[in-house]
């Protein structure tokens, strides 16, 4: 069996949905739930005196982070994501893993080698997604849940609880489809952005001179003169743009423009007037520093705006965890991951898919981390360094695909690349420097899946290559069938033996051959297409191949499928022309036949012995063939095979 993967990569595609304003609404709810809720919790850990390197409180300190949060959401969001980067898709689908994709089949003989390497570097960045998708519903459901501490310090010891089986919750509803969730997020999230908006209007009509932030001047006076203190700052001040790569992730979710609207138009003018009206909160009163986001909010709306807070910073995690099916799902077509069960949960957009497998294990993930860390204070640590990491990896690869595909001029890729670049490697460097502090987790995280998925797509090239060889060429397999000594015995019925394509024989047919000296009257090799389209018409469903002979008994079919259709192998046959089958196919009679390897590893050095064994373990997350191809049970035989790799 083959999955379609044939990329057709553009920059400044249309693929994906039909624009709709709804979308915008649901792009709210799912994409911008992690940077929306970021203007809780960024300003306050910067002036935090619990931080190992916290920015003392002053006038000029207020302005220089006002003024450099501002423009690193502008640099980082708006220009390197928004204008930039999410102009580059794959048949519609962002993400890093979409960046990975035009690398490996846009390199050249001459490039091969960079891009395979920029290739590596950039499936790292897609581990560090991994890491952020378990650590961002664990920070902002905890961090939403400790504002019930805000109404009764009673309520204290039941936070970790609450947080559990919100995220359990959380990810129980999953299954039914990012349109649906984002149509139950959306609306919340609007009131969300309208009232930290309202809240940041009435702080700077307090003190209006904060608005004087908005020149770079105040950030760059602050970066280079006092260089000691804002280094360190660069650490927290990431936090302003957590959830930038769930943008680009998210974007086959809903497509680019109505992304792009969202953010202009309503997430990034009520984050930076809540980030302004904090800031001139704390120039009229310095004392208010240790939770400006909920001092800035009238008493009589203090309660409501902290319901309000835990349901936006619960939405929070929907944009990582969209973004990871996103990953997962690329990643399985690109060989990097196995072949899981990913359902596509609308028939408009190709991007919009739920996995099921890493669903649950993000959602163990997340509760592991809630019991370990009990706190987001905990985490706070190890929340910048997934984000900017991956963030970094994004820069590199969209500014080398521009010179080397788009053919982008060298004197703006070096100057433009190399100033975005500087920014993002500052970030990085900060959060360094918070490596024993806790951000060593999300690099442990993401060199564990790196290390999968490499070992994966390493093994998957040596059992084909194995495979291959065990198998033959399929057109000599069919004609050596009738010189057979002694000759084959035919039995009754119809047998039909899934593969890969039509290159090789199928295993469990070339063991029935060579082992019970056998074959069917009738037999059906199989391969099935999934096909980047919602359905497939049933004149197109299958393309029949004699292989030859027109009398054999033998033909090669292609099965296509729309990717909102189910792979109903048997309901498919159905449709096959007396004409075309070389005699009559019982196909509600028919055997159904799947080559299954047992994979051995050879004390040969193609790969460490270690790498072999998690490449084995590995294999056991492989959806079940039977189920996904709709097979029926009692007529479905398993053949194995042995294969040393």
């Amino acid at each position: 069996m083959q999955i379609d993967t044939t990329p057709s990569s553009t920059v400044a595609a249309t693929h994906g949905p039909p624009f709709r304003a709804a979308l915008v609404v649901g792009a709210l709810g799912v994409v911008f739930g992690d940077i929306g809720t970021s203007p809780i919790y960024t300003l306050q850990t910067l002036f935090d005196p619990s931080d190992p390197h916290p920015v003392p409180i002053s006038v000029d300190n207020v302005y220089g982070l006002v003024s450099l949060i501002f423009w690193s959401v502008m640099i980082v969001v708006t220009l390197t994501y928004i204008t930039l980067v999410m102009r580059a898709d794959n048949d519609g689908e962002g993400g890093i893993m979409a960046l990975i994709t035009m690398l490996k089949h846009g390199a050249g003989n001459r490039g091969r080698r960079t891009a395979t390497t920029l290739a590596a570097v950039g499936l790292f960045g897609a581990a560090l997604f991994f890491g952020d998708s378990m650590i961002t519903p664990a920070i902002s459901v905890l961090s939403a849940v400790e504002g019930i501490k805000v109404v009764t310090a009673d309520l204290e010891h039941w936070i970790v609880p609450i947080t559990a089986v919100i995220i359990v919750a959380l990810f129980m509803v999953q299954r039914h489809g990012t349109a649906k969730v984002g149509r139950l997020f959306g609306p919340v999230m609007m009131l969300w952005f309208i009232s930290i908006g309202a809240c940041g209007v009435k702080g700077i009509l307090g003190h209006p001179e904060i608005l004087k932030a908005l020149s770079p001047t105040y950030a760059l006076s602050f970066v280079f003169g006092h260089f000691h203190i804002a280094f360190f700052a660069l650490a927290a001040v990431v936090l302003a743009v957590t959830g930038a790569e769930a943008l680009y992730a998210d974007m086959g979710h809903f497509g680019r423009r109505p992304i792009t609207l969202a953010w202009l138009f309503v997430v990034l003018p009520a984050c930076v007037l809540n980030y302004f009206g904090q800031g001139a909160l704390i120039l009229g009163d310095q004392s208010l520093v240790s939770a400006p986001f909920f001092l800035l909010i009238p008493h009589w709306a203090r309660l409501p705006m902290v319901l309000l807070a835990t349901a936006a910073t619960i939405i929070a995690s929907q944009a990582v965890i969209t973004g990871a099916f996103s990953v997962a799902a690329q990643a399985a077509k690109l060989g990097l991951l196995p072949r899981l069960r990913i359902i596509h949960t609308s028939a408009s957009a190709y991007g919009q898919v739920y996995v099921p497998a890493i669903n649950w294990m993000l959602m163990v993930s997340v509760l592991i981390l809630v019991f370990a860390f009990e706190s987001s204070a905990k985490l706070a640590y190890a929340y910048g360094m997934a984000v900017i990491g991956t963030i970094t990896i994004v820069t590199l690869l969209f500014f080398y695909l521009a010179r080397t595909r788009w053919g982008t001029p060298l004197w703006m890729v070096v100057i433009g690349g190399g100033a975005l670049l500087t920014v993002d490697l500052l970030f990085l460097a900060a959060n360094l420097t918070k490596l024993v502090h806790g951000a060593w987790l999300p690099l442990l995280i993401a060199v564990t899946a790196w290390t999968v998925m490499m070992t994966w797509e390493r093994g998957r090239k040596l059992v084909t290559a194995a495979r291959d060889a065990a198998e033959g060429p399929l057109r000599e397999f069919v004609d050596g069938l009738s010189t057979c000594d002694p000759p084959l015995t035919r039995v009754p019925g119809t047998g039909v033996f899934l593969n890969r394509g039509n290159r090789t024989a199928p295993l469990a047919m070339r063991a029935n051959v060579e082992h019970n000296h056998t074959r069917h009257e009738h037999v059906v090799i199989l391969a099935v297409e999934t096909m980047p389209v919602p359905r497939v018409p049933e004149a197109e469903r299958l393309e029949v191949d004699e292989l030859g002979f027109a009398s054999d008994g033998i033909i090669h079919v292609t099965a296509k499928f729309g990717y909102m259709e189910p792979s109903d192998v048997p309901q498919a046959l159905r449709l096959l022309d007396p004409s075309q089958t070389e005699g009559e196919l019982d196909i509600d009679e028919a055997s159904y036949f799947l080559s299954k390897l047992e994979l051995d590893p050879s004390p040969e050095p193609t790969m460490a012995q270690w790498r072999k064994s998690l490449f084995i373990a590995t294999s056991y997350l492989t959806s079940d063939a039977t189920d996904f191809f709709h097979l029926p049970r009692d007529r479905t035989v398993i053949m194995g095979s042995r294969i040393e790799f």
